[in-house]
């Protein structure tokens, strides 16, 4: 009988916005943000800082933390690994069906970005000759090395699944805050607001790197707004991906695979452009477009309707499988 009443104790997925919740949750994730990277800012090292690379994955944990937080003391849902996504795992050929579609998607969209970004004369590549990789092993003193830039290239590609995977470890750390708990937490305003509102703050939160050239290599309130503009496209179709799957694994990965796809598109830049900047690829116009393009895709097909429905109790999600 006991165990019943633990059961049906109410809703999995809230019915109006926990708004104490989602503040707590927030200044945890934003502010933890800002504490983490306080040393690049203090050295005067910004991204040149030699632990750098290790305070943006420490950063990456922050909305985990938050999400850890609200769930445990602020406010406890009846089923804490459902109402975060992380289960249940069945039916499994749903979850990896989303899993799959999310990484391919953003392999695709990263390229796909890249040749556009070519197109519109914003970037230039050079798909045959590898002059990048020719010019990167100039610059490390590789160069009388026997290595063919072509070989590297199709490594790459091929590594692309386990490079993906080994970043969903890091991608964890944000997309169980960000669409784990947020996206659901707020889901009660309406999909699509949801969707944007969760994504601007996570673009937000990128600020303490992007403040010091990180992405688009500026160091203004200018490369802020980039970012949350790119994090409110992303942010719809990981989002979709969430809520779709009814579950936080498929994001993950697609996050993953973003951040795998946006680092590996640089080996077919032309020399000529090095480095890089971000205004040819996923992070600039090309990119925005394309996303801009699926999020429409996503909204006339009603793919935003189809997820969990948010009133379900613990009773009826058990008799739902």
């Amino acid at each position: 009988m006991q165990r019943r009443k633990n059961v049906e104790r109410g809703p999995i997925f809230p019915t109006a916005v926990p708004w104490v919740a989602v503040v707590v949750f927030v200044v945890i994730a934003v502010g933890g943000a800002w504490l983490v990277a306080l040393p690049l800012w203090l050295s005067g090292a910004g991204l040149g800082h030699p632990l750098s690379t290790v305070v943006a994955l420490a950063m990456m944990f922050t909305p985990t933390l938050a999400a850890l937080v609200v769930v445990i003391w602020v406010r406890r849902p009846a089923n804490i690994p459902r109402y975060l996504g992380l289960t249940p795992l069945r039916p499994a050929g749903r979850t990896w069906l989303f899993i799959a579609l999310g990484a391919v998607l953003f392999w695709l969209l990263a390229y796909a970005s890249m040749l556009l970004g070519q197109a519109m004369g914003l970037i230039r590549l050079d798909l045959t000759g590898a002059s990048a990789i020719g010019a990167t092993l100039d610059a490390t003193g590789q160069a009388d090395v026997s290595i063919d830039p072509t070989v590297i290239v199709i490594v790459n590609l091929m590594m692309l699944p386990l490079i993906t995977a080994v970043n969903s470890v890091a991608a964890f750390g944000e997309e169980l805050g960000w669409r784990g708990w947020l996206l659901v937490s707020l889901r009660p305003l309406g999909t699509l607001p949801a969707l944007l509102i969760s994504g601007a703050i996570w673009g937000v939160w990128h600020a303490p790197l992007i403040l010091l050239g990180y992405n688009y290599q500026r160091t203004d309130l200018a490369g802020v707004g980039f970012m949350v503009v790119f994090c409110v496209l992303v942010g719809v179709v990981i989002g979709w991906l969430r809520l779709r799957s009814a579950s936080v694994w498929p994001a993950v990965v697609a996050h993953g695979a973003l951040n795998t796809a946006v680092s590996a598109v640089l080996i077919f830049v032309d020399a000529r452009d090095l480095p890089a900047g971000p205004w040819g690829s996923l992070l600039g116009w090309p990119g925005w477009i394309l996303l801009v393009l699926v999020a429409v895709v996503l909204i006339v097909s009603g793919q935003l309707r189809k997820q969990p429905e948010p009133g379900l109790t613990l009773a009826e999600a058990a008799a739902r499988g």
